[in-house]
């Protein structure tokens, strides 16, 4: 039903389509600021800083899904495979792309040596949440999200 292979710097402008669709659901289409020219730099250029798998519908060849990867490093458990995100496009989900992603990303980690994995799930999210709780995941409360955008950056060290 479904085929999965290494993500291609051709495959960027579908890749894109699924990270708005998935901002869409999560409720927050106006934060995606990135676009093809950057992910063709940052994960095709000279120094690739993420990885990606895509499934692709085997009846027509359509990406209908995908895993963003990158690797971290813990000062506790060392060298992480970090999933930034998995999506599968609305009309696939239940029948098994997720499940195909998510294992090739354990895996892909084995490979490399991790430690282990890591990403996260919104805590309104009950159909992801459910996903993971199937693989037996920790889901941990009590740590908060921090970020600073690159303008708020540039504002505070000038």
């Amino acid at each position: 039903m479904y085929t999965l292979r290494e993500g291609k710097i051709e495959d960027l402008p579908r890749v894109l389509e699924l990270i708005n669709e998935l901002a869409l659901y999560e409720k927050a289409p106006e934060q995606v600021t990135n676009t093809i020219a950057m992910m063709e730099a940052d994960g095709f250029g000279e120094n690739p800083v993420f990885g990606m798998f895509v499934c692709e519908k085997n009846e027509t060849a359509e990406i209908i899904g995908i895993a963003i990867y990158y690797y971290r490093y813990s000062t506790w458990k060392g060298k992480r495979i970090y999933l930034e995100d998995l999506v599968v496009t609305q009309s696939e989900r239940g029948h098994g792309a997720g499940k195909l992603l998510f294992d090739r990303i354990m895996k892909k980690g084995l490979e490399e040596n991790c430690t282990g994995m890591m990403w996260q799930v919104l805590d309104w999210n009950e159909p992801a949440i459910n996903f993971y709780r199937k693989y037996g995941a920790d889901l941990e409360a009590g740590w908060l999200n921090a970020h600073l955008q690159d303008y708020e950056i540039k504002k505070l060290l000038d």
